[in-house]
């Protein structure tokens, strides 16, 4: 089965770090660009940082830069999110995304969905004392 599986999620208390961990299975995720993604309750979903397949160009939306930090390990086919210094504006269900002729900016402000060629089924984090 090809899919995108999250993990890593939980609840941390403001300031606190988490990393955030996007594995492919069933396909090789190398020639793909991985974003994360999330969704507060009722706000539509964002990009938040994107990275791609060569780890050459990565993007952050404005309020996570100097915060969180992408990455990526081709050898375990797996994206990494590092997480610090989280606020209470952070908690939301995070997801991830793989496109293969995107580019990162664009995957990131979601220009064309439908461009997207997986989903993960998303990992809950709260950010809360």
């Amino acid at each position: 089965q090809l899919q995108l599986v999250e993990s890593g999620g939980g609840l941390v208390q403001p300031g606190g770090s988490l990393r955030l961990s996007c594995a492919a299975s069933g396909f090789s995720s190398d020639y793909y660009a991985i974003g994360w993604f999330r969704q507060a309750p009722g706000k539509e979903r964002e990009g938040v940082s994107c990275i791609s397949s060569s780890a050459g160009s990565t993007y952050y939306v404005d309020s996570v830069k100097g915060r969180f930090t992408i990455s990526r390990d081709n050898a375990k086919n797996t994206v990494y999110l590092q997480m610090n210094s989280l606020k209470s504006e952070d908690t939301a269900v995070y997801y991830c995304a793989a496109t293969l002729f995107m580019t990162v900016q664009d995957m990131c402000v979601m220009r064309n969905q439908g461009r997207f060629d997986y989903w993960g089924q998303g990992t809950q984090v709260t950010v809360s004392s």
